[in-house]
Formats: C-alpha cells, structure tokens, sequence
C-alpha cells in the first residue's frame, strides 16, 4: 500500500500582504481547507486520486473568492468563458475543455471528455453541445455574477486592456484553481480549472485547459496543476517540462520543480507556481511570485494552509 497525499491550490500572483485583511484571509484559508478535507477523505476511505482531485476542484469551483467556476470573471463581452483540464497518470488519459459558459463545474465536464468521448480536448459550441448531451444543467449568468468581479471589468470595459492572475491588482482578482494527488495504489492524478482573465477577447485560450502546459500526469513521475501567465507557461511547457526532468535526467520532485519554475520559467519571462506529487506523495509547492494560495496534506498528517512565502 503506497503512502497517500493531496496538494490544491487557488491561484499564485503579486499578492500584497498589507491589503489583504484578516477577515478575509481567514475566508481563504477556510474554503482552502474545506477542499483539501473533501479530496483527502476520498483518498483515506480507499478512493481514487482521480475522484480527489476532481473533488477539490470542485468545490474551489464553488466558492465565489476563486477564478473559477462561480468566481469566474468578466470578459470583453461582459460573458464568462471557463477552462478545465483533468489527466490520470495510470494510462495518461486526459480530458479539457474550453471556452464554456454556464457549467457550474467546469472539470466535470473536463472528466466526462476523458471517459465518455473519444476525444481528449472539446472547445466552444461543441463543448457545449456535448454537455447537453449529457443532460448538464445550464446555470444563469446571476449564478456567476460577483460585485468584484464586476466592478474589476468596469476599470477595464472598452479597452485593449486586460487582467492576469499575476499583475499588480491581484487584491481584486483571483486565479487558478487545482488539485494534485496520489492515492493508496500509487496512482497519480491532477486537475486544473480557471475562469480565464479579465476582459479578454478573441477566444484567448491560456495554460489551464492544456495537457502538458497547465495540468499533467504520469505514474512514472508527478502530477502537476500549474497557475500563473499563462503565456509564458505554454511556451516553457511547464507541467510536461518537470516530469521530462524527473524520468530522463533522474531529478527528484523537488529539484525538478524548483528547476523549472525559480530559473527556466523566469528565463521565458514567466512568473507563477505550481503543485505537485510524485509516486512517492512527496509534495513540492514553488512560486516565483510574492504568494499563492495553496494547501495539503500528506500520509504523516501533515498539514499546510498558505497565502506567503513562509
């Protein structure tokens, strides 16, 4: 029976200290914790890594103080548009979808591309029409509707202008949300799922929804759900990258993350952080950026709910 481990996070970016108040770190931490609860409880009753991560992710999905799901933000058209991606590392199947409005879980559906299609990406209309088919129930826009949220787009309306997880506003916005995990039969499994970025147009598309950048998975290495500028992250392949250093140069987990996101990441221009396990549930949880909201737990009980650099 191998040792069990669960990692989430909520988004990395320029978090200033000073404005966050007590009050509402305390709103973060707790609906941090209830997700990393309901993942792990999965994986100590026997469950799969795959149901855990979907479960947290899940309900960071849920909560309104996530860029994702509920939280999602505003694009240019005042719509939300979600990405979602999940991967097992047993046989590396994956599922992702996105450009998806009014799905309350974006990485359900994520899962339902990987077990009931033939495919492994599904974007727009066809997303959509494959949601229907399977009978998902299409929330109203009042559902995703938040007053931060809004009032961040208001600032932003009408221009070219956008805003990212990790640019200097961060107080009134935030990320990415996902899960890594390892399970009692050694399995490893990730899942990522964002709301995009503010103001958005053309149907940009960022790391989140793409296997290899944003989210991967493999038995033989890791699982790694990543956030931050989303650009750079695809050009470096971050979550791919540190599972490459891991199998074929012998790096250990924790080598290979901090490799990847304090000096090849940054080469790129890149800033951000990810999560991560390996077949072994060790947990590494890098960033280059002033914070990220991040949790875990691992077989030792061993328990950490961070915003800071510690």
């Amino acid at each position: 029976m191998h040792k069990i481990a669960l990692a989430i996070h909520g988004g990395a970016g320029t978090l200033v200290e000073g404005m966050m108040t007590p009050q509402l770190e305390t709103r973060y931490k707790k609906d941090l914790r209830f997700a990393l609860d309901k993942g792990y409880k999965i994986l100590e009753n026997g469950g799969s890594s795959i149901d855990a991560v979907e479960e947290s992710v899940k309900n960071l999905e849920n909560s309104p103080l996530f860029n994702a799901g509920k939280g999602s933000v505003f694009t240019a058209s005042g719509k939300h548009e979600m990405d979602a991606s999940i991967m097992d590392g047993r046989d590396k199947s994956a599922g992702a979808i996105s450009l998806i409005g009014g799905i309350r879980n974006p990485i359900s559906l994520a899962r339902d591309v990987m077990q009931k299609s033939e495919h492994v990406f599904l974007a727009g209309e066809g997303a959509m029409q494959f949601a229907k088919e399977l009978n998902y129930k299409f929330e109203g826009d009042e559902y995703f509707y938040d007053s931060l949220r809004y009032n961040q787009w208001q600032e932003l309306k009408g221009t070219d202008n956008f805003q990212l997880d990790h640019s200097l506003k961060k107080d009134s916005k935030f990320g990415t949300v996902g899960a890594v995990a390892c399970d009692f039969e050694g399995n490893l499994a990730a899942a990522t799922s964002t709301g995009g970025m503010t103001n958005k147009r053309y149907g940009r598309i960022g790391d989140s929804s793409l296997i290899g950048i944003g989210n991967y998975a493999n038995n033989k290495t890791c699982a790694i759900s990543c956030t931050g500028s989303g650009e750079f992250f695809i050009r470096a392949v971050v979550a791919y990258d540190v599972s490459c250093l891991m199998e074929y140069k012998g790096l250990s987990l924790e080598a290979a993350t901090e490799l990847v996101i304090h000096e090849r990441l940054l080469s790129v221009g890149g800033d951000g952080g990810l999560i991560a396990v390996d077949k072994n549930a060790n947990i590494a949880m890098p960033f280059n950026t002033e914070g990220m909201y991040r949790a875990s737990k691992s077989f030792e009980q061993k328990e950490e709910i961070s915003i800071y650099k510690n």
